[in-house]
């Protein structure tokens, strides 16, 4: 499997993709072969560096006589920098190592998530790596394993046989907080490191520890290092690359692996190989490791070699700063969380033989999601970054507790937030309401994930009053953010309180008991209603805390389309809860609503804001043009929910978006805030002013470009039938992240990885017009051409095909309870 488009390393530059399971920590394997960006210890850090980590191959042939050695990674070209991104940052240790060795000429990347594929070229014989994380929707536990697997081929395409060492080197992490910087084998919280030698089943491992820690420490756990060749060399214990290179160059063609069958901890088969040794490290200072497989490959052969790098940290703790005033009796402490994938296995080496027993149906398994996408209509591109979407929800962005509830960041800090908190750590915590409220992509991949979500926000985050800040405090135990400012905006959310009834209705199509939310929606429902309509007027009026950061006021096409579809959505799910008068309350609440708000605000072309007798302009829109206006009826036909406000108008205001606020070049354009668009770059603005009027303090962010919006326009656009429309804003989105100025593995803003661009999800389901409720196992199809579009449903995943025969599904995966299939609305 080589599906993905073909990047040379001098193109990719910004090329990182993840690897790593949800809530695991992860590394990045980059377009040229190295590996950066270590964030193993539960802390979000895209400068963590783990020096002298590496792979490295010797080749050597008798005739004629010839022995080279590369280390496994191509030199990265200087090249301007990308306002607020670093993810082509190579570290200083890697460029003295490939000055000091040779490197690679040059390599080759193709990534269709969760598979990395890279060709290394200019060698005497032909490698290629396959690197992935098992990644197989709806199954929760097999997507969180915290490991990277590697599988590297070599080939001897020439006419006599040919000796190869394939190498790995690695250093023992154990301790280290993965903040602090790391100065060659020297950091804060080394000190007291061994490295051992296991073999069993055919595989040789690496066992890295650090038995004098206190268990309950940050950096307390234990990294494996694996690799399925019984006869590997182990040099168990060097400081420098050369040390280890030297061992390599001195490998003989026969290493007499009978010295060590016997002998599970023997590092090294090699009877004239240096001595080894297995002490502990001395303080402030860990140890480095490497594994060597010997091959003889026979003119035309191949053999594949597997490595393992497996870890387990178990004590995540809340080690980030908390929104809300400052809580004294809190006292000293940093809470403990800890991670759920450390309830499931008891360390690194458990991890190991758990991936090695399954690691070919871990494979096929996670290959057949790949190829659910890659054999659909969907194209290339949209390919690569569908399904880059899941690598957001396995970056430190989200995080499982040792009980198992799940939570998420708006990012994770970086070179976008240097100007508010630093770059190291999670942003803007935890569960923030409004920005979740674009996100789709866990919903539909792993819908137990956004039911915990749910629970949460019911159980733990709901004031008596009945209203929900937008943030948790964790441990959830601790006193929540009621009746407190919060931060962003300081009053609890009015958008992420309705994107809570739109949520909750989401999970119940897809599968979730509306008994354990329903009295937290109505309680929730009462407290909008009486603070926002007492009057119930069917709109919402007066202060309105929003998603940008400051409070929306008057009549707001983005606040009042949620309103109306949260009404919509809640007369939904009163009908499912057996209260009919409740339901046509909601429906009439809704078609007063629905009349004014088109009358008062629809100009013509677009819906504009209309402050209240006595409100300030400061930081409102009035009469621009807002991306995300209609945020609403996106929501509304991911829902089945119908239109809320006319049609003919949505499509005009969604022309108006496109028309006015996608801007082709930036050369000229004054960035009075962040830049997440610039030079030659297509970008959706925020808001415009078309008409002119903009406020002399206009809405914040209205100038910048944010790709969870632009994901939530186009995916609009293209349920309307606005094709044209919805690709142009999708060809500026991922020609800026295509490796060469930004990582199509990292769509940022205030943060990396940032929750808000799960939205393109949303994009899919727009493609393939379906439908799915749960509650009646219907299966809803809009009029589309012939074509396969990948189908999620909350038990099983397949294939939707519309062709000359009509409709139908083609399981891949699980079940799939369909009850029937019936034709929508286009």
């Amino acid at each position: 499997m080589r599906a993905g488009r073909a990047i040379p390393h001098e193109e990719g530059r910004h090329v990182a993709m993840p690897l790593g399971g949800i809530g695991t920590g992860n590394l990045a394997i980059c377009a040229d072969g190295s590996l950066r960006q270590w964030q193993l210890q539960n802390v979000g850090n895209h400068r963590g560096v783990l020096p002298y980590t590496f792979f490295a191959l010797r080749v050597s042939t008798w005739e004629p006589p010839a022995d080279e050695l590369f280390v496994l990674q191509a030199q990265a070209p200087d090249a301007p920098a990308t306002p607020l991104v670093d993810d082509d940052h190579v570290p200083a240790w890697q460029r003295d190592l490939l000055s000091a060795h040779q490197g690679v000429p040059a390599t080759t990347f193709r990534g269709v998530y969760p598979f990395a594929h890279l060709d290394y070229h200019g060698l005497p014989v032909e490698v290629g790596l396959e690197a992935f994380n098992p990644l197989i929707p709806l199954d929760v536990d097999d997507s969180s394993l915290p490991a990277a697997l590697f599988t590297f081929t070599v080939t001897n395409p020439g006419p006599l046989p040919a000796q190869v060492w394939l190498a790995a080197a690695v250093q023992n992490p154990v301790g280290h907080d993965g903040t602090t910087p790391v100065d060659g084998v020297r950091a804060l919280g080394y000190g007291g490191n061994t490295n051992r030698v296991r073999r069993s089943g055919g595989w040789t491992s690496l066992v890295m520890d650090n038995a004098g820690l206190d268990p309950a420490a940050p950096g307390a756990g234990q990294a494996v290092l694996t690799v399925d060749a019984a006869d590997a060399a182990v040099l168990p214990q060097w400081t420098h690359p050369d040390e280890f290179l030297a061992f390599l160059a001195g490998r003989a063609v026969y290493g007499d692996a009978e010295r060590v069958r016997h002998a599970s901890w023997a590092a090294d088969p090699q009877a004239s190989g240096p001595q080894q040794a297995f002490g502990t490290s001395p303080p402030g200072q860990t140890w480095n490791g490497g594994v060597v497989a010997p091959m003889v490959l026979q003119p035309g052969e191949s053999r594949q070699v597997r490595l393992c790098l497996a870890w387990c940290f178990p004590n995540r703790y809340a080690s980030f700063v908390q929104f809300g005033p400052p809580n004294p009796e809190w006292g000293p402490t940093r809470f403990w969380l800890g991670n759920a994938y450390a309830t499931r296995f008891a360390d690194a080496l458990d991890v190991a033989a758990h991936v090695r027993d399954r690691w070919t149906s871990l494979r096929e398994d996670s290959l057949r999601w790949v190829e659910t996408l890659t054999g659909s209509s969907l194209s290339p591109v949209e390919v690569e970054h569908l399904a880059a979407q899941a690598s957001i929800l396995r970056s430190p962005t989200c995080f499982r507790a040792a009980d198992g509830a799940f939570f998420g960041f708006e990012g994770v800090l970086g070179a976008s937030t240097v100007m508010w908190t630093g770059d190291v750590g999670g942003s803007c915590p935890l569960n923030c309401t409004h920005v979740w409220n674009y996100a789709q992509a866990a919903a539909r991949l792993f819908p137990t994930l956004e039911r915990s979500m749910r629970d949460t926000e019911f159980g733990v985050m709901q004031a008596p009053e009945g209203y929900l800040p937008h943030r948790v405090i964790v441990p959830t135990y601790l006193r929540q953010l009621w009746d407190r400012p919060i931060g962003g905006p300081v009053e609890p959310a009015l958008d992420g309180m309705l994107g809570a009834v739109l949520k909750t209705y989401r999970e119940v199509r897809h599968g979730a008991a509306l008994d354990a939310y329903w009295p937290g929606v109505k309680r929730l429902l009462d407290h909008i209603r009486g603070k926002w309509d007492p009057h119930g007027s069917g709109v919402l009026l007066g202060v309105q805390p929003s998603t940008h950061d400051i409070d929306l006021c008057g009549l707001n096409p983005f606040m009042g389309t949620l309103w109306l579809a949260a009404l919509r959505a809640a007369e939904e799910m009163a009908l499912l809860a057996g209260e009919p008068a409740l339901a046509a309350e909601l429906r009439e609440l809704f078609t007063r609503g629905s009349a004014r708000y088109d009358e008062e605000l629809f100009n013509g072309s677009y819906y504009v804001q209309v402050p209240a007798e006595g409100d300030s302009a400061e930081f409102q829109w009035l009469d621009g043009c807002l991306a995300d206006q209609l945020i609403g009826q996106w929501w509304a036909h991911q829902l089945g929910l119908g239109y809320v406000l006319p049609r003919e108008h949505v499509v005009s205001a969604l022309r108006a978006v496109v028309a006015h606020n996608l801007r082709k070049g930036f050369r000229d354009f004054e960035h009075p805030y962040r830049v997440f668009a610039d030079e030659d770059d297509v970008g959706l603005l925020m808001c415009t002013w078309p008409r002119g009027g903009r406020p002399a303090v206009p809405t914040r962010y209205c100038d910048e470009v944010w790709t969870g919006s632009e994901y939530q326009v186009a995916a609009h656009c293209l349920w309307e039938g606005l094709e044209e429309e919805g690709r142009a804003i999708l060809d500026g989105l991922w020609s800026r992240y295509d490796g060469r100025r930004r990582n199509p593995y990292n769509e940022i803003e205030c943060g990396d990885h940032y929750a808000r661009a799960l939205a393109g999800w949303s994009v899919l389901d727009a493609l393939a017009g379906a439908s799915y409720d749960a509650v009646t196992g219907r299966l809803t199809v809009a009029p589309r051409g012939p074509g396969r579009w990948p189908l999620l449903l909350p038990d099983g995943w397949g294939t939707l095909v519309r062709d000359a025969e009509g409709v139908r599904v083609e399981p891949a995966w699980g079940e799939l309870s369909i009850s029937g299939i019936e034709h929508g609305p286009g």
